[in-house]
């Protein structure tokens, strides 16, 4: 598969599980905004329906692919949304993406927020598929609870899924089994 450059993606992986084929491709390590991750992705979309899962930042990503193909997107799983619109995390964020070299005009439209970043409330509001949201259990300042309940009220139908501690961390590996059996669940 290519991207959009024209590239050939070699970094990103296929396996399955739980009956679920799972296609986990690269986000762009240094993107110049949100649109760009939707296109280089959407590239790598195959013809059939797919979940498409984003954690964290990758919310936004998913939201945004969910609305870029709404006939090959049919569910979405938003797990441990990043929190937007918060200054004190928008502040580390900033100084983080700065210090990588990322330019102040792509950090401040990375930053751009409502509840998700990069995706306005109304944008939401209008997704018509399955839509779940994972919390973050316990939150912390980058997965906030009130971002989860203003997804769950800002999107029709959506639902939450059982909690857990976000990958990397060092509390995740003993909830992996139950989050896959949890995704599954909701796929199928």
């Amino acid at each position: 598969m290519q991207n959009t450059s024209g590239v050939l993606r070699e970094s990103w992986r296929a396996w399955n599980s739980h009956g679920l084929t799972v296609l986990a491709p690269d986000r762009p390590r240094f993107p110049n905004g949100w649109d760009q991750e939707v296109d280089e992705l959407g590239a790598l979309l195959p013809s059939e329906l797919v979940t498409v899962v984003g954690a964290s930042n990758g919310c936004t990503v998913a939201v945004r692919l969910a609305l870029a193909y709404p006939r090959v997107v049919e569910r979405l799983v938003l797990a441990w949304p990043a929190t937007g619109g918060d200054t004190l995390v928008d502040i580390r964020t900033q100084t983080g993406l700065l210090e990588r070299g990322a330019p102040g005009t792509v950090v401040k439209g990375l930053l751009r927020a409502e509840t998700l970043r990069g995706v306005k409330d109304s944008e939401l509001a209008r997704l018509e598929i399955p839509v779940a949201v994972l919390p973050s259990v316990p939150e912390n300042p980058s997965h906030q609870r009130k971002t989860v309940d203003a997804l769950l009220t800002l999107i029709p139908e959506s639902r939450e899924l059982p909690g857990c501690p976000e990958p990397p961390t060092p509390d995740f590996p003993p909830h992996r089994d139950e989050l896959v059996a949890t995704l599954a669940s909701f796929v199928n």
